[in-house]
């Protein structure tokens, strides 16, 4: 057990125990006083905001945890760490690991006038060589209360479960990836998606709180390295790579062009159970079209849509728009015979329409065939190499289509089933290739109806849910 887990225990017994109380004010300016845009601050202190609207110095808020292997257990040398707010920007420092996988990092807080910390929720963003980045549409990250920390002789410390990170490691033979990096000159630098485009993919990245960025796992080649996020325009560079080669210096700078808006609309049909939903621009170089899901900017998304919706501040790019991605109760018609179920590409700013883009039919969304398991909640760990899937029945259907993808986006196995009668659910065992231990996988079930042989897909399980870990994980 860490120092801070087992201090958690022992204040929770004894309230009164030395390291659980509050410190006092802190002995900066005007009484720990400080002004965030100009701290003057003893050196091992932080100017974080008091409820009241002021700031005060305060000892610094420190997370500290570890990243390993998923598969493993091992430990991950040379991982950045970093934690973002609801917004997606980087907030506090950036955290490197050791050779035990270790690290740390600081965020800051709302705090008391004592310099308790009372408020601040944060999730990790974690980068490696030779592993893929987490989190990802399938591996959410859960947020971390920082009103939780201990207060230590050390200053205030987090560790939790939630400290820990757990990478998946690429297949293949990684060793012969390349690895970019640069810093963002912008108004805003902090927690921007990086993204290299080029013939041999597309890789991502996210730039620190200083606007440094690292994109690991880069095939060798030519590459457009571009910035997104809400709000922000950049320069791309251009970048050459050779097998196992480190870039650095490929800097990005601001632009003053100006921004676009997104807007177009979502009709909700057959949906008892979901009422809104959201729309998301994810950048299309990363889109994977089997798994139907990419990476999305930070800002580019807007929640509670129940018809007209528009994003703001869109950087320019091409993006696939996706309604009803996250978990909802919700999920875009999937029968591509009628209108407003197509995958929709954009071009921002439209060549035609300028930077105000509108999207040429609306969004049809339904309800969703709900997951029972494995991963109705979340990834789920399973017990067997040969899992069964289950998931509500879908009484107008006339069989289900159901497919699974590796982490990756990868389809690995693909079955039908006939039609179910007199069953609330469906269930259906994994009869394909044998899955790797440790790897992470989707399962999804599309239900379809067949008229003069003509089949018509009626709905599907949620893009974000089924998702299960294969014997051999941590």
């Amino acid at each position: 057990m860490t120092r801070a887990l087992f201090t958690l225990a022992i204040c929770a017994v004894l309230s009164s125990t030395a390291g659980c109380n509050n410190r006092p004010p802190s002995d900066g300016q005007d009484d720990g006083i400080c002004d965030p845009a100009a701290p003057e601050c003893p050196e091992d202190m932080v100017c974080d905001p008091i409820g009241d609207g002021t700031a005060r110095c305060a000892a610094p808020i420190t997370l500290q945890g570890f990243v390993l292997d998923l598969v493993t257990e091992a430990p991950i040398e040379g991982a950045i760490v970093q934690a973002v707010d609801v917004n997606g920007a980087a907030v506090g420092t950036t955290g490197v690991t050791d050779a035990l996988g270790a690290y740390t990092l600081t965020v800051p807080a709302v705090r008391d006038v004592d310099g308790t910390p009372v408020d601040g929720s944060y999730t990790l963003r974690a980068q490696a060589a030779t592993y893929q980045e987490f989190p990802t549409a399938i591996r959410p990250a859960l947020p971390i209360d920082v009103s939780s920390a201990l207060n230590e002789e050390e200053g205030w410390i987090l560790e939790s479960p939630l400290t820990t990170v757990l990478l998946l490691p690429l297949p293949g033979d990684p060793s012969q990836l390349a690895t970019i990096s640069g810093t963002v000159s912008a108004e805003r630098n902090a927690g921007l998606l990086i993204v290299a485009e080029g013939a041999g993919g597309a890789f991502v990245g996210f730039t620190d709180s200083e606007g440094s960025y690292t994109i690991f796992n880069v095939a060798a080649g030519s590459y457009a390295v571009k910035c997104y996020a809400a709000g922000v325009q950049c320069t791309p560079a251009n970048a050459s790579v050779l097998a196992g080669e480190t870039l650095e210096d490929v800097d990005l700078t601001g632009e003053d062009r100006p921004l676009s808006t997104v807007s177009g609309n979502v009709q909700i049909v057959n949906a008892p159970g979901g009422s809104q939903t959201s729309v998301v621009l994810a950048v299309e170089s990363t889109f994977v079209e089997a798994a139907a899901r990419g990476t999305v900017p930070p800002g580019l998304r807007v929640g509670q849509v129940s018809g007209a919706f528009t994003i703001s501040d869109v950087p320019d790019g091409r993006y696939v728009v996706l309604a009803a991605f996250e978990n909802d109760g919700l999920v875009r018609d999937p029968d591509q015979t009628i209108g407003g179920t197509r995958i929709v590409r954009i071009e921002v700013p439209d060549p035609v329409m300028g930077n105000a883009v509108v999207l040429p039919e609306g969004f049809k969304v339904t309800g969703a065939l709900a997951v029972v398991a494995p991963g109705s909640e979340g990834p789920e760990p399973v017990d067997s190499f040969t899992p069964t899937f289950e998931w509500a029945d879908d009484s107008s259907e006339d069989g289900y289509e159901v497919r699974v993808f590796d982490a990756f986006g990868n389809e690995v196995w693909s079955d039908e089933i006939g039609p179910i009668s007199g069953s609330a659910t469906v269930s259906h065992t994994y009869a394909g290739p044998g899955l790797a231990a440790g790897m992470i996988y989707q399962f999804r079930a599309t239900s379809f109806r067949e008229r003069t042989e003509v089949r018509t897909a009626i709905s599907t399980t949620e893009d974000l849910k089924g998702v299960f870990i294969a014997p051999g994980a941590f």
